[in-house]
Formats: structure tokens, C-alpha cells, sequence
């Protein structure tokens, strides 16, 4: 008889990020199986043996994927780039559920052309949204207050502080290119450096943000139908920093609109992890797996299909639910 013990296939496993979706994974189950796949796997030994039930195995993307070599595997998680889009096709052919976390609203096509000419039968999840999904499940909920959205302007703050591995440090540091952005209805393809914008901080100071064209922009327009939709890349000094605690990482929010009572009105929101970058990643991936393997008391998401974050995740509330990972939110301000 097949084994009903969950197992978890995590390429960059024991990487800044791939050890937070662990350590989150295991603090609330307990009999999960985890691999934690990546070129070198000595260097997560120590972490597979804290996190119990754990292993560590070879993965390196440039030269493929094997998935013959691993026993049953019920998720694949990618906490780093795959460029090839091989983990996702892989789990397309093999019916395997799958998030992945680095892709470009440019990136996606491969996949989706592929899931036009083979039936899925896993949940594939798109999350190459900042943080992966956080940002664009808590503007899905502030959006909420509007009956009509005109303008979303979100942001990522990147703390130099903050202990990031090397891989998250090449991602946002490779942003300075072409993005995408929606300006008046309109679709558009933008240089970053002739684009930026001054966001103003939440100790008062001002920031040069860079577009970057992150899978939130048409998300957030699917859901909104804003005419004007941007995410922008900066560099300071984050609330954790300037409070001598760690680093942080901040995201900030502003929505345009007219309200539910009619008045017409600009919402200023930060969302801030004290944990850092890698670990607000975590918890978007988390909340994903959560309801892919149906933990926590939640339904199992059986049917396949290609799902981002906020088509899968179905928390009503997720300001409250982040909450518990020790995840601030601080609302009108500025």
C-alpha cells in the first residue's frame, strides 16, 4: 500500500529562502517528509538533521532534471531561478503540484502555451510575485473597500542589511531593464532607469523606485481593472533598521479610488516582515503548500490548472493571517 506520508521536494531547500519554507513546513507538521535538493547538498545536512525527517539530494538545473531519481513526490517547490521552466514542465507531464517563485510576467509563456496542449491535472502556481503573492493578496483585500480603483502603486524595499543569499541578491539586483506597467489603460513595456518614481518611506525620507515587471501588475489588474499599475524595486534603509533592530523587509501599497461610501480616496499601506526578505517569501510559499496539500484543517486543492497565489490562497483576511507570523501592517499612513 502507498505510503500517505506527505513528501516535499524543495530545490534550494537549504538556501536563505528554501530553509524558511522548511523550518515553516515543519513548525506545523510534523510528519511531512521534506528533500532539500541543490549543488551542494553537505551544506544542508545540518539543516535536515534539526528539521528531522529530512534529506538532502543533488539538483542542479543547468544540467536537467531527473525526476526518476527521487521516490513519490506529492509537491515541488522552487525556491530559486529556473530559467529552463523544467520543474514546471516536469510537473505538467508527471501530475505533480508545483510552485515556483522567479519568474517575470515575461517568463511565463512556455508554460502557458504548454498548458494549452496538455491536460493538468496538479495545481501549477504561478508566484513570481513579490514575496511570493503576499504583496498582491493583501492589495486584493484592501481593494475591497473601493467600488471603483483607478490607481495601484506598490513597491518592494530592499535593505541592504538584510541577510538575503546570493541567489535573492542576483534577482532583484538584475531588475534594471525593461518592465512592465499599465499607464492609462494601457500595456506598456518600459526602461527602468527612464522610469522611476520617488516613494516617500515610512521615517520620512524619499526613495528612487525602479519598475520591475513582477507577476503583481497583472494580477492586481486582473482583479482591480486599475488603469494605472506599477511595482517598483528600491534600496533603503528599512523600519527594522531604523528602529536598531534587523533588517526588514517593507512593502508599500497605495490605492486610488472611490471608496464603498463614495468618497474618493488615496490608501497608504506598509506591510513589514522583521524577519527579512527570505522569510516573507516563506510564508507566501507556506500559504500556498497550506492549501495545495490541504494542511491546517484546510480543503485540498485536487483540481489542476494553472493557479497564482491569489486564486489558490482563500484566506479572507490575510492582514490578520500574516499577523500570526509576526508579519506588521500599518494602514493610513503618510
Amino acid at each position: 500500500m502507498e505510503s500517505q506520508i506527505k513528501r516535499i521536494l524543495i530545490i534550494g531547500g537549504y538556501g536563505q529562502v528554501g530553509s524558511n519554507i522548511a523550518h515553516l513546513i515543519r513548525k506545523t507538521e510534523s510528519t511531512i517528509e521534506l528533500i532539500l535538493a541543490g549543488r551542494n547538498p553537505k551544506n544542508g545536512e545540518l539543516l535536515a538533521s534539526e528539521l528531522t525527517k529530512a534529506e538532502t539530494a543533488y539538483v542542479n538545473l543547468e544540467e536537467g532534471f531527473d525526476l526518476s531519481k527521487f521516490r513519490k513526490i506529492d509537491l515541488m517547490i522552487s525556491a530559486l531561478g529556473d530559467h529552463s521552466n523544467i520543474l514546471r514542465e516536469t510537473a505538467i507531464l508527471n501530475g505533480i503540484p508545483c510552485i515556483t517563485v522567479s519568474e517575470l510576467a515575461d517568463q511565463i509563456s512556455p508554460t502557458a502555451f504548454l498548458s494549452l496542449h496538455k491536460t493538468i491535472t496538479a495545481p501549477i502556481v504561478f508566484a513570481g510575485h513579490w514575496q511570493a503573492g503576499l504583496l498582491t493578496l493583501v492589495v486584493k483585500q484592501l481593494a475591497a473597500k473601493f467600488s471603483h480603483i483607478t490607481t495601484v502603486e506598490t513597491a518592494g524595499l530592499y535593505d541592504e542589511k538584510d541577510p538575503v543569499g546570493p541567489l535573492v541578491t542576483d534577482e532583484v539586483t538584475d531588475f534594471v531593464g525593461r518592465a512592465l506597467i499599465r499607464r492609462d489603460g494601457n500595456w506598456l513595456h518600459i526602461e527602468s532607469k527612464a522610469n522611476t518614481r520617488l516613494i516617500n518611506l515610512y521615517d520620512g525620507k524619499s526613495a528612487v523606485g525602479y519598475p520591475m515587471g513582477t507577476l503583481d501588475v497583472p494580477s492586481i489588474a486582473a482583479f482591480t481593472d486599475a488603469t494605472n499599475i506599477r511595482f517598483d524595486f528600491i534600496v533603503g534603509d528599512s523600519i527594522g533598521s531604523n528602529k536598531g533592530l534587523e533588517a526588514s523587509h517593507d512593502l508599500y501599497i497605495e490605492i486610488e479610488g472611490v471608496l464603498l461610501s463614495g468618497e474618493m480616496k488615496k490608501i497608504r499601506t506598509i506591510v513589514s516582515g522583521p524577519k527579512g526578505n527570505s522569510h516573507l517569501t516563506a510564508v507566501g510559499v507556506y500559504l500556498i503548500t497550506e492549501k495545495i496539500l490541504g494542511l491546517n484543517g484546510q480543503s485540498e486543492q485536487k483540481t489542476g490548472g494553472l493557479y497564482l497565489p491569489e486564486t489558490i490562497v482563500s484566506e479572507n483576511n490575510i492582514i490578520k493571517r500574516i499577523s500570526e507570523f509576526g508579519i506588521n501592517t500599518f494602514e493610513d499612513i503618510g
